[in-house]
This record gives C-alpha cells, structure tokens and sequence, in this order.
C-alpha cells in the first residue's frame, strides 16, 4: 500500500527547524517571538504524531507483514540499478515512529517551560525539530544509505545540542567528544554498508532486496558485516568501548538529555540490530557477541551509576546500562522483547530527565543530589511521578519495565545463557540501589544543604504535566505486551514479525524467575533504604573512600586511559607533524624543488641575452655536435 503519510510526517520536523532557523538568523532580534516558535516548534512534531497514529492506524487494518511505503523520487540509476528516496512503516518502524513522536512531542512541549528564558530560544527548537526529523529519517528510511543519512544527521543535530551553551569551553568539549567517538562507530558502520552494497548482487540496495539475497553470501563474510555494523550501533547507543561520550553529553540542557536518551540518538543502535534482524539470524555467533557486549555494558554501567552524585550522569549511566538490555534482548535474537523494552525504557527514562530537569531548575540549576534532600514535600508532582518512573525501571510489578525488562531476563534463561541472566540479574540489583538512593537522597532523606529553606523556583506548567503522561505509560504500558504466563498473548511480539528465536518456560518456571528478580530488586531497594533513609543524622556525601570506591566514582580512570593512550599521543604525533614533518619535511622539500627550479631557471636564462653571436655560436657548437654525432653513427655501423 502507498500513501504520501510518512514523507510528510518526515518531512514536516524539517520543515519546522527551517522555518525557525531562517526567523532566527534574519529577524531582529528586539522582537519577541517566542510564542511564533512554541506553536511551530510544538505544532511540527505534535502534527507528525497525529499523522504516524493515522498511519499505524491504517498499517493494523492490512494483513500481517504488510507495509505501507511512501515513495518520494528516484535517487540513484544507474542501467538496473536503482535507490529511491523513500519511506516505509512496517511493524517495527510503526513502533519507533509513534514513541518517537509521542514521546518527542511531549518532551518539545516540557522545553517550553524549560527554555522560555533563554536567549537561544528559538535556535534551541530549530534544532530540536531538526533533531527530530533527522530520527525520523532513519526509522522510516526503506534503505539502508537512507537510513545512514539520517544516522549521520542524527549525529550533527547531537553535536548542535550538546554544545548549545557554546559560550562555555566545556560544553563545546563534550560536544567536540560525542562527535568524534560517533565518528570512530560510523567508520564501522559505513565500512558494514559499503562490504555488503560489494556482496549483493541485486538490481536495488533497499531492505527488500539485501534480505532476499544474503543467501548467496558466505557466512564468514556476512559475520564481518555484522560486526561492522554493531560497530556503528557501539558508537551510537554508548556501548564499551565507544560510551564514554554519553556522560559528557549531559552538558546540554536538561530537554535535549531527555530527548537523547529517551527516544532518539542511543536508541538507533538497537534499531539497527532490529533493522537488520534477517542478517544477524544467519550469524548467531556475532549476535552472542552483542549480547555479551550488552551485558558487559549494563553491569559496569549500573556500578558506576551507584557511585554518581550528579543526578543527571547517574541517568546517563542508567541509560547505558538500561540499553545493555536491550542489546542482549537483540543479540540473543528475541528481537521483539529488545523494541518493547526500548518503548518502555522511553516512557519512563523520559520521565526520570525531566522529572530532574524540574528540580534542577526548582534549585536554580543545582545538580548534586546530595545538596538536595527533603524535596518530597515541597515538589510533590514530582515526586510522586518520578516514583512512578523509579518503581518502572526498577522492574517492580505492574509497571512497564517489570515486563519488558523480566522477559529479556526470561529469555536468557530458557535459552541457556545462563552466564548473561547472572549478570542481568546483578544489574536488576543495581539498578534498584542506585535509581531509589536518587529517589531517596533527592525527595526523603533530610539534608544539611540550603535546599531545604532557600525558595524554590516556580514551575511552569508546560513543565509538570508531560510528567503525568509519561508517569501513565510508565504505568499501563506493560499491559500492551502481557506474557502468557500472566492472561495476556504477547501481543506485541506477535504483531512485529521479526523472526523471534524460539526458547520457553513453563508458567511455573516463569513466575519463580520473575518472583527471584522482584526479590533482588527489593533488597536492592532496601539495601538505599537503609542506606540513606534510615541514619537518623542528615545526609552528606561520603569525604572518604576506599580505593575501589573512588575507582568506581571515577568511572575506574577510563576517560584518563583514554587520554594517556589514545589522545596524547596523537596529540604528540600531531605537534611532530606541526613542528618536524609538515615546515621542514613536506614544506622543505617543496622549498627545495622550488629552489632547484628557480636555479634552473636562472642558468638557462643566461642563454636568452640577446647576443647575435652568442646564438650563432651556440647554433655552430650544436650543428657541429651533431655531425659529429651523426660521423660516429656511420663510421661505427660501416
């Protein structure tokens, strides 16, 4: 089925971004417009949400694994070969198109409040509809050189908003980090495109057509596809090796976080991985490898979230850790359970930013938990909500993430990964120590900082009430995906289509797995709660550590490995270059053949002098060499 629908629903977050991005550089700057940008910033994506509910809507009456394609215009022909600009909505992008636009929408309503004193407002909505347009593009792209534009986008509308606040040395740092360690990815993943566009043999280059022919190419080649490609998904979902930008990234303001890490940039890797689903089925061996990546991912991720004090880094790493999840959901092949997670990982990770964007604005832009405390009280919405969104992430029943998060857990298990539900089952407990010490340090525990009787900034509305809605997915959301086990059909695995690998337990064997995850998340909630609720004297943050403490609140040096092993030096080889090779080696020789020219050039210019009998003495010397030449030739042949 056709239908223009989903061009337009990409094409109009762009078209928002150009509008305001032209008002912005060509208006002056006396006039207020901000209201002229609430209703293009919010109208262009809310649009795109109303449009891609119409197109699922639609995409469920046809039959199973039908799609609804929206070409624009042939791109590339060459003879038969041929790349359309063109969108699609299947099964898996109807998901991400409505968690990205709903959640996007939402999140551009709560920037509203957030922004509306800034002076960059209008630059600040450009480049988040833009940022989401670019998502879109590589959700409903129906090849994969689309896909990789909207990929690279994706990347540069980062880079824009992680560096917003230019003006500071820092954020332009961390910006200038995110772009290069995605670039390092990027390589791997165009290398995976390019090595695959050499292997097929077929008239186009859409999914389509490189899933029908993967038949045909050697499974060792296909491998090495594989890992170039879930290079690029390491980069772009802050997998070990390639996270350590993800931190840095809460430099930006508190809505680009949120849109970053909730519904957009770190969730394309697994995406990718769902994307390419037919081709990581014929390589298991590689989808191991991205599960045990994952899992690698998550464990480390959870331990330095607990060491965090910043509230914002400790949502970072949980992002991280969260998306290790989902990578061994893909890796393992339960490609259906991976995409449920990552929508309801969206809904209540979405919720966990802005809930502390709001106090971090309530406490004039303070970021350390441990100069908040006893906030309960005083910020009651969002407190109540950001339970909502902890209780969900923790995997605690009946929120979202006990079934998303337990059926991953689940799958590991019948599946005979056994090594992976161990380390799953830690991170389950460390994800439920450190999100309810937040929890508790921020809104329970009393403090001896001055937040408790300094006056707290008012909230705007447009700030406090996307928080209910996504306090409600985190909630009901599970209930779309209910396992067997518990009344339900899995209606989401069953209607995504992705080939889901095989592996069941019995009822009984389910509800003890999933009764053994809430009991850990218990203690690890009780484990805070001792920790942080229970001393009867206020909360300070902890003057000394152990070494393996301090190791982990310093992410155990790796930013510092990196810097000594990998920046350094090329920083050194980069002032050799500037200060040896390049003015004396490169320039130096051109120096000399320059230098030989021009003496060159000055001994044949004594020849042009204008002496006639110069000339003709040169002219007598060169007819006589060749006589003489031509004298020699003879004689010698006769």
């Amino acid at each position: 089925m056709n239908s223009s629908l989903p061009s337009l629903i990409v094409l109009l977050p762009f078209f928002g971004a150009g509008v305001m991005g032209f008002m912005y550089l060509f208006v002056p700057t006396g006039r207020d417009l901000r209201r002229f940008y609430v209703a293009v910033g919010i109208g262009a994506p809310l649009l795109a949400a109303l449009l891609g509910l119409i197109v699922v809507g639609e995409m469920l009456t046809l039959p199973d694994s039908a799609s609804i394609a929206s070409p624009l215009y042939s791109w590339i022909a060459i003879g038969s070969f041929e790349i359309d600009v063109a969108f699609v909505v299947d099964q898996l992008s109807a998901v991400m198109l409505l968690v990205v636009t709903l959640i996007g929408s939402l999140i551009h309503i709560y920037a509203v409040g957030y922004m509306w004193d800034d002076q960059g407002f209008g630059k600040f909505f450009a480049y988040f509809n833009f940022f989401l347009g670019a998502m879109l593009l590589l959700i409903l792209a129906d090849n994969p050189i689309l896909l990789f534009i909207g990929w690279e986008l994706v990347g540069l509308a980062s880079y824009l908003l992680i560096g917003f606040y230019h003006h500071d040395t820092a954020n332009i740092t961390a910006a200038n980090k995110a772009f290069l360690l995605n670039r390092v990815g990027d390589f791997g993943f165009v290398s995976g495109l390019g090595l695959l566009f050499v292997l097929q043999n077929q008239s186009g280059f859409d999914f389509v057509a490189i899933f029908s022919g993967l038949g045909g190419i050697d499974a060792t080649m296909l491998s090495l596809v594989g890992l170039l490609l879930f290079v690029g998904a390491m980069g772009k979902s802050a997998q070990i090796p390639l996270y350590v930008w993800l931190p840095d990234a809460m430099a930006g303001p508190t809505p680009v976080s949120a849109l970053i890490h909730a519904a957009t940039m770190v969730t394309a890797g697994v995406y990718m991985v769902a994307r390419f689903s037919p081709l990581y089925n014929r390589i298991p061996d590689v989808g191991l490898f991205i599960a045990g990546i994952g899992a690698a991912s998550a464990l480390l991720a959870a331990l330095f979230a607990s060491w965090q004090n910043d509230i914002k880094k400790i949502l970072a790493y949980s992002t991280m850790s969260q998306l290790g999840y989902m990578f061994i959901a893909v890796g393992l092949g339960e490609y259906s359970n991976g995409i449920f997670h990552l929508a309801a990982h969206a809904f209540f990770k979405a919720l966990l930013f802005m809930g502390a964007g709001a106090v971090i604005i309530a406490l004039h832009h303070e970021q350390d938990i441990f100069k908040m405390g006893g906030l309960g009280s005083r910020l009651p919405a969002v407190r109540r909500t950001m339970l909502v969104a902890t209780l969900a992430i923790t995997g605690i029943p009946i929120f979202a993430g006990f079934f998303s998060k337990d059926a991953i857990l689940a799958y590991a298990f019948a599946s005979g990964h056994t090594t992976i539900w161990a380390v799953g089952v830690v991170v389950a407990f460390l994800t439920a120590y450190y999100m309810f010490r937040l929890y508790f340090v921020v809104f329970v525990a009393p403090s001896q900082q001055s937040s408790q009787s300094s006056p707290l900034v008012p909230l705007p509305r447009s700030m406090v009430w996307p928080l209910f809605v996504l306090a409600a997915g985190s909630l009901f959301l599970g209930f779309w995906n209910l396992p067997e086990a518990y009344g339900g059909g899995t209606w989401f695995s069953h209607e995504l289509h992705l080939a889901d690998h095989e592996a069941h337990l019995r009822f009984a064997e389910e509800y003890v797995l999933d009764g053994f995850n809430v009991l850990v998340a218990l203690l690890g909630i009780a484990m805070a709660y001792r920790k942080f609720v229970r001393p009867a004297h206020p909360l300070n943050p902890p003057v000394h550590r152990l070494a393996w403490q301090s190791a982990l609140a310093n992410t155990l040096y790796i930013d510092t490995l990196y810097d000594r092993l990998i920046v350094r030096p090329l920083r050194g080889l980069s002032d050799l270059q500037d200060r040896l090779i390049d003015p004396k080696i490169i320039d130096g020789s051109l120096r000399g053949l320059v230098a030989l020219y021009r003496g060159v050039a000055a001994q044949s210019a004594r020849l042009q002098n204008g002496n006639l009998r110069w000339y003709a003495l040169t002219f007598l010397l060169a007819v006589s060499g060749i006589s003489l030449y031509l004298l020699i030739a003879i004689g010698g042949a006769s």
